[in-house]
């Protein structure tokens, strides 16, 4: 009976070592992935304010950063991976909305409809997004060291009641602004009759993500007012996970 005992206390010591080692190198990839992204969104601001102040226009200011902005951008989508095989404990539904819309507004609109690169709407949502994430990455790096300065918890909790709508309106504009390019060029769309015998029109799909804000907004716009009550004000809330 102590035998079987002492091997039960053995197998406990032997799992609880893996589970230690198995986050200890989860610890160190997130904070390796935060202190990359943090690095990476402060390059674009710096080069978005040196732009400005060298030539004195927005004009132009796209095209400078666009390869440093849609690489990690799209890097982004490793954190939909850490949703998905729990490294974090975040919905990978709000993930995934959040991350690809913003990818989906780098690649198939303000990268592919070069007419709108000027606009400034781009400027907008550029500044919104950047300032976000290098408060939201800064958070999470100093989180996971432990040692997370006020200022940064505070600014990551209160910025976005500002950043975040103007983030939209920038977004809804460069779109808005992209439906007569693409409406005459009849760019990503595909007219029957075809080979595969599929018709998609990419200038109705704009339009149907542009109507897709009203629903998806209040939504995620709530669920970071909740996080926001529960990280500075201690509130215990329950979340479903759509």
């Amino acid at each position: 009976m102590a035998s079987g005992e002492e091997e039960s206390s053995v197998e406990e010591k032997e799992n609880n070592n893996k589970r230690r080692t198995k986050s200890a190198i989860a610890t160190a990839w997130l904070t390796f992935y935060n202190i990359a992204m943090t690095a990476g969104w402060l390059v674009l601001a710096v080069a978005m304010a040196r732009f400005y102040l060298q030539r004195g226009t927005h004009k132009g200011l796209y095209k400078s950063i666009s390869r440093t902005l849609k690489f990690f951008q799209t890097f982004a989508l490793l954190e939909v991976g850490h949703c998905a095989i729990g490294m974090i404990r975040t919905s990978v539904i709000v993930t995934g909305v959040q991350v690809c819309s913003r990818i989906f507004m780098v690649w198939f609109v303000t990268s592919s409809i070069k007419q709108v690169q000027n606009e400034e709407s781009v400027v907008l949502f550029l500044g919104a997004w950047t300032l976000t994430e290098i408060f939201r990455y800064s958070y999470y790096t100093f989180n996971l060291l432990h040692h997370l300065p006020y200022f940064i918890k505070w600014a990551r909790y209160n910025l976005f009641i500002v950043l975040y709508p103007l983030g939209v309106i920038g977004e809804l504009m460069t779109i808005y602004a992209a439906l007569p390019y693409v409406r005459k060029s009849a760019m990503f769309s595909m007219r029957l009759p075809n080979k595969y015998n599929v018709s998609f029109d990419y200038y109705i799909f704009l339009i149907l993500v542009m109507l897709s804000y009203i629903p998806l907004f209040p939504q995620l716009f709530l669920h970071m007012l909740r996080q926001r009550r529960r990280v500075l004000h201690g509130e215990v809330i329950v979340e479903k996970d759509d």
